[in-house]
């Protein structure tokens, strides 16, 4: 029969990341520090260890992201299931906020005059709004196609992008769109390869993130 350890409720994340460590092993090492905690965050949202080998970060990603939630930005969302999964206590400690523009009247009157998604009118609407410095898309492709756009045409230069929707229609070509343009514009950034990722996700990738600049 198994048996089952009773471990005390606020012990079970702290074991949780220590048994993600002993499975990654001798992986875990050739991860970056400064990537570490994010990845392994990720893991223990999605109990999914191909994290630990299709998150991909653009150079000085981490560190951008940490400037600008310590100097007290807003973090946007395109989904409200990512923006409840952020840690709101935290972003209050670090003097930054978040803002979803999903659900805005404005937002879906646009969306069927112009026949876009609502995704991507959210985007444009965030990057208007130079408090708006971090954007994590968690379950559309077409808002990272949105902010890829928004950059080409010099309308925005994030802080961070976090890249992880989720699905069949676009989303890999949408994330590999992406990438390529980070490479060319050193735009910093955190994209889940393939197919993987989901609002879960990029909430989980914030709040590690958050966790760091607290440190």
């Amino acid at each position: 029969m198994t048996e089952i350890t009773i471990i005390e409720p606020q012990l079970i994340e702290g074991r949780s990341f220590e048994i993600i460590s002993e499975i990654l092993g001798e992986r875990l090492q050739q991860i970056p520090a400064e990537q570490q905690g994010i990845v392994k965050r990720v893991i223990h949202t999605s109990a999914d260890f191909d994290y630990a080998d299709n998150l991909l970060f653009s150079e000085g990603a981490v560190s951008s992201a940490l400037a600008a939630l310590r100097g007290g930005c807003t973090v946007v969302t395109d989904t409200r299931m990512a923006y409840a999964g952020i840690n709101r206590r935290n972003l209050e400690r670090l003097g930054s906020a978040k803002n979803c523009y999903i659900d805005a009247p404005e937002v879906a009157e646009q969306a069927k005059a112009r026949g876009v998604t609502r995704a991507a009118v959210a985007m444009q609407q965030a990057a208007a709004q130079t408090e708006n410095r971090i954007f994590a898309v968690g379950n559309a492709p077409t808002a990272l196609l949105a902010l890829r756009d928004l950059i080409l045409a010099d309308k925005l230069q994030p802080a961070l992008v976090v890249g992880v929707p989720v699905g069949f229609v676009n989303v890999v070509e949408a994330k590999e769109l992406f990438w390529q343009l980070a490479q060319e514009r050193n735009i910093p950034c955190i994209i889940a390869q393939g197919r993987k990722g989901g609002s879960n996700v990029a909430a989980a990738i914030i709040n590690a993130l958050m966790l760091a600049a607290l440190a």
